[in-house]
């Protein structure tokens, strides 16, 4: 397959599992991504630091360090797309690969088409502002063309993808940036799990909304910063969440 170089997308698969292995490997070709495969977790840590990829498939019962492990170390050093693959139908394992940072998850046995599903939904989310129109509990400034978005004392300079709090960087993974950017784009409204599902993830799986659950928990803990958890992220009990309007607006 012959594509433009400048503008290809560069995916790493760590699998120790041959089959899966190349299953992965020819799916993600056929999507048009150059491919760089490795058995082990200390090899996809040195892969991620030599090759830079976009997109990194992770198995999570892995030789040497597990998926777990190498999960937290990559995402130390690059902020690539991760799906985290189990063979254990096991909810903790699931959550504990998302803690560590990664965006989706994939339980075996799974389909080429699963696969293309999932990795099309995380790259067709929007990098930058789209457009959509502010409510005033929110504002937004144009600084050097970049949309900038405030509420209370945090601010999220959005075409720069770099969040703040009292004026200190939050270091975010790109699937908490891009949760945080939604619901401080419209601060008043009440989303649902699912709602964040299709405008953050891009998918309708109902079955999927604990990865709303996850991320969500992980941005109270990097956005309290000693305070109590719940202060930017307001739980609508029976609905979903939105940005808590007291204190901070």
């Amino acid at each position: 397959m012959v594509t433009d170089a400048v503008t290809q997308r560069r995916a790493l698969v760590v699998e120790d599992d041959e089959d899966i292995r190349g299953l992965i490997e020819f799916t993600l070709q056929t999507q048009g991504f150059d491919v760089v495969a490795v058995e082990s977790g200390l090899e996809g840590v040195d892969a991620v630091r030599s090759h830079r990829p976009d997109l990194v498939t992770l198995d999570l019962g892995l030789p040497g360090i597990d998926g777990i492990e190498a999960c937290r170390r990559i995402r130390e050093i690059s902020d690539a797309y991760i799906v985290m693959i189990t063979a254990r139908d096991d909810e903790i394992d699931r959550l504990l690969g998302l803690e560590t940072g990664a965006d989706d998850f994939i339980a075996k046995p799974f389909s080429a088409r699963e696969l293309k599903a999932r990795v099309n939904a995380m790259f067709r989310r929007p990098r930058t502002g789209d457009g959509m129109p502010l409510v005033p509990a929110a504002s937004a400034a144009a600084d050097d063309d970049h949309e900038v978005l405030t509420h209370g004392a945090l601010r999220v300079d959005v075409d720069g993808r770099r969040a703040f709090r009292d004026g200190d960087e939050v270091q975010l993974t790109r699937t908490e940036f891009d949760l945080l950017t939604e619901l401080m784009r419209t601060p008043a409204r009440v989303w649902t799990r699912e709602a964040l599902l299709r405008s953050v993830w891009g998918t309708e799986w109902a079955s999927d909304t604990h990865l709303v659950e996850v991320h969500i928990g992980n941005l109270r803990r990097k956005l309290a910063s000693g305070a109590d958890p719940g202060t930017y992220i307001r739980t609508v009990r029976g609905v979903g969440y939105r940005m808590e309007t007291t204190g901070h607006s």
